[in-house]
């Protein structure tokens, strides 16, 4: 083979990427936190800050720094820039090539009433057909747009978090999205799940707990998902009520028996979704039931359907009935001390990194409790701790914030034409959205992410990014992604990456000083384990 010729330097390449970084997920060395200063409270001592820690926090409260670096704080100041973080305006002004295609999106301009009826009625329509031809070629179309309807909803998720001045909303979204998990794939989850992220979990990212839990549990993709559209008086279904105080509020250790998981599916029976066409008559029932019934949308709650037997629910008694019992039982879980210790440990798992401190732990809680569950006082809260300061460049990036982080990067302000690459690279790192299939959520720790499999896509990925341009990624592994030639992104000349190179091991320093090309020193510092944390 020739020294000089493509595979060559493809194969020179790759050997040296994976010599220099063999320990991808090993963290690079951390930074001392400076000593809280008298007024850590109100600023958390982010006036000395220095330029990398200013680039490690942009790093950390976004989907990854820009290019520009901490320019990116306008002028602010950190405290400033948090500040209108945690508490944005209701609308983010996207770049106009991006927000045109939110705008062009069947989703967006269509309601969840209309997109369920629909797709309810040609999948009835295609089973209906007389021959099997007939029917597998209807159900195929029907599951075509079904798919996508998905990746409308990725595709939007993937704009915003790429352009929105809101960072930490759009970062937030896809933690909440992932703690309230719901599985695309189920029944006719696609045509929901963009909604339910737009609806449910978006506007309540950064307000208060009790309202984004009771927003879930009124939403159609969650009642399908976890099986409580068919929970009913006398065909009790624990699915939702186990998951709901197991994963959603208390958490496994939070106190709870096999008792209160009978007790609140008692509670959520006739809490479903509709049947019926939208302007359709209620289902007939008893007149005292008449005032208790229900329907918002496809929300529904069905009287009839309800069991109006006294409950008790963590040892006390509920006193309301109907759906109000429902929100009284909502109530007790979100102001529950297990809640607020499980959630914002979950929070810190997050945005700090594996083995929170206690000490963190307890304050987090604390603010969690005292706030009523305010998370974006609890984000203000942790950061403004030293263990937050000192975690900054030592939180190893699952895929989603890698593939995001490096598109942020490379590609800038530059909207991309199409998100199907890089929603392709996500299904190929393992973290599709709306895809994990158990309602536990994609897992927050480094150790599910640093395996070699994963290891050798990223480096893929970077060699692709490194390229100039983010092409599909390839169907295996020996084969390379095609791209259209262009000019590699001059990432060793950005500002972010001038701000990082104090942070350079010494074996990240003598690879990169090793690259032949622009193409060669981008692979090697996105494959790289500084940008592997954030």
């Amino acid at each position: 083979m020739p020294p000089h010729s493509p595979q060559h330097l493809h194969r020179r390449t790759l050997l040296l990427g994976m010599a220099a970084f063999a320990a991808f997920g090993a963290a690079p060395s951390a930074q001392a936190a400076p000593p809280a200063s008298p007024n850590a409270v109100s600023t958390g001592g982010w006036a000395s800050a220095d330029e990398p820690t200013q680039v490690h926090l942009l790093d950390r409260v976004t989907w990854g720094c820009t290019g520009q670096g901490a320019q990116a704080l306008g002028g602010l100041g950190i405290s400033a820039y948090l500040a209108t973080q945690l508490r944005p305006g209701a609308n983010a002004v996207l770049p106009r090539e991006a927000q045109s295609q939110i705008d062009a999106m069947t989703i967006s301009r269509t309601s969840i009433e209309a997109l369920a009826a629909d797709m309810e009625a040609r999948h009835r329509a295609a089973k209906a057909l007389p021959t099997e031809d007939e029917r597998k070629a209807a159900l195929k179309t029907w599951q075509q747009d079904m798919r996508a309807l998905q990746q409308e909803a990725a595709a939007r998720f993937v704009l915003r978090a790429l352009y929105s001045p809101t960072q930490l909303r759009e970062k937030m979204t896809w933690f909440w999205m992932n703690h309230f998990n719901v599985f695309a794939g189920k029944g006719n989850l696609r045509a929901l799940v963009g909604n339910y992220e737009e609806h449910a979990i978006r506007p309540h990212a950064l307000g208060r707990f009790r309202d984004l839990l009771g927003a879930t549990v009124r939403h159609p993709a969650m009642l399908r998902y976890l099986d409580n559209a068919q929970n009913a008086a006398g065909r009790i279904n624990e699915n939702y009520a186990r998951e709901l105080m197991e994963l959603h509020t208390l958490g496994v250790d939070g106190g709870y028996s096999q008792q209160d998981v009978q007790e609140l599916a008692r509670v959520l029976t006739g809490v479903g979704v509709s049947q019926r066409p939208p302007g359709d008559e209620p289902p007939r029932m008893k007149p005292a039931l008449r005032r208790h019934y229900l329907r918002d949308g496809l929300f529904e709650f069905t009287p009839q359907r309800h069991d109006w037997e006294p409950k008790t629910l963590l040892g006390q008694p509920l006193r309301a009935e109907g759906l109000a019992e429902v929100d009284e039982a909502l109530d007790r879980l979100a102001r529950a001390p297990a809640t607020a210790r499980f959630i914002t440990r979950k929070i810190a798992l997050f945005l700090v990194g594996d083995n929170p401190p206690p000490a963190l732990l307890q304050t987090l809680a604390r603010s969690f409790e005292r706030t009523d569950g305010d998370i974006a006082a609890v984000l203000e809260t942790l950061f403004n701790t030293p263990e937050f300061r000192a975690s900054l460049g030592q939180r190893f990036r699952d895929p989603v914030h890698y593939a995001l982080a490096g598109l942020r990067l490379a590609h800038g302000d530059a909207v991309l034409p199409s998100t199907d690459p890089a929603l392709a690279w996500l299904q190929r790192l393992a973290e599709p959205l709306y895809g994990r299939v158990t309602p536990d959520g994609y897992p927050l720790d480094s150790v599910s992410w640093s395996g070699s499999g994963q290891m050798s896509t990223r480096f893929e990925m970077a060699r692709a990014l490194g390229a100039g341009a983010l092409a599909a990624p390839p169907m295996n592994d020996d084969a390379a992604p095609r791209a259209a030639p262009r000019m590699p992104p001059a990432l060793a000349q950005t500002a972010y990456v001038r701000a990082m190179e104090p942070t350079w091991s010494p074996a990240t320093r003598n690879a990169l000083a090793q690259a032949t090309s622009p193409r060669e020193w981008n692979l090697l510092f996105l494959a790289s384990p500084e940008f592997m944390h954030g």
